[in-house]
């Protein structure tokens, strides 16, 4: 993991949210959100490189 940035997991993964749904998928690796910047939270989709 790298500081301020996404978490790398070997899939497939399911993510319970705080609301207690679940998401899931079914890629080999997939990025983990850290920064809360994104707009498909909570997968990675380096929206924080344009506040960065």
């Amino acid at each position: 993991m790298r500081r301020k940035g996404p978490m790398l997991v070997e899939g497939p993964v399911e993510v319970e949210l705080e609301d207690g749904s679940v998401v899931s998928s079914d890629r080999f690796r997939v990025a983990l959100c850290t920064c809360r910047r994104r707009r498909r939270y909570p997968w990675c989709d380096t929206s924080h490189r344009d506040r960065a």
